[in-house]
């Protein structure tokens, strides 16, 4: 297990629960009982006879969860002054915009962006109009919109990871760590169409040998 160290404060952000819904718990267990199974592309899958809503739904808030904590890890690195943008090596840069706080898309270090997506990332699973707590509550319509908004952006912290920092993940013995979550990121996000292909591009070479996909002649 790796702990965020003292610098890490400001992005770092405590563990969620899941959501508290007629399923949750349950589905809860169902992922972690799959996981310790080893068998990362099994572990995604829809569990027979459960919601669809309530599967993306708790799987977000593991995400959410499993993407701070590695970031966290890297505080003392991803600082302002060492990565000025948040950038995906030298093609993609990410400025931010989330249509409310910030409505016109500016240009920030890595260490601001990632604390502005967790941040906004904990507000959408914390609105219950969006993320019903109650049982049997109703999803919204727009729901599998709003997950795929949520990955697209936590997809980028794995980039930036990826490009700017794999030398020290590596440093701190953590590369295997990353590369098991990237992977069971990459198969859940796969198996539920939530990250466009164009999006996955800065890592694209690696997504491919993740999920077995021939680079061709």
């Amino acid at each position: 297990m790796f702990w965020p160290s003292s610098t890490t404060q400001r992005t770092f952000r405590p563990k969620k629960n899941a959501p508290v819904g007629s399923k949750g718990a349950a589905l809860k267990s169902h992922i972690d009982a799959t996981l310790g199974s080893g068998n990362l592309r099994e572990a995604v899958l829809l569990p027979p006879g459960e919601d669809l809503n309530e599967w993306l739904a708790v799987n977000t808030v593991d995400f959410y969860n499993a993407t701070s904590m590695l970031y966290a890890i890297l505080g003392e690195y991803c600082t302002d002054a060492a990565c000025p943008t948040m950038c995906a090596g030298p093609k993609y840069e990410y400025r931010w915009a989330d249509g409310v706080k910030v409505k016109k898309p500016i240009e920030c270090s890595a260490p601001q962006y990632v604390d502005y997506l967790l941040e906004w990332v904990e507000a959408q699973v914390d609105d219950e109009a969006l993320f019903p707590q109650a049982p049997g509550a109703a999803f919204p319509k727009n729901f599998a919109d709003v997950v795929r908004k949520i990955f697209t952006r936590l997809f980028r912290v794995y980039a930036h990871i990826y490009h700017s920092h794999f030398p020290q993940v590596c440093t701190l013995g953590a590369e295997a760590h990353l590369n098991t979550c990237f992977k069971h990121f990459i198969y859940f996000t796969g198996a539920f169409g939530l990250v466009k292909r164009e999006e996955l591009a800065p890592l694209g070479e690696l997504v491919d040998g993740i999920m077995g996909v021939s680079a061709g002649p």
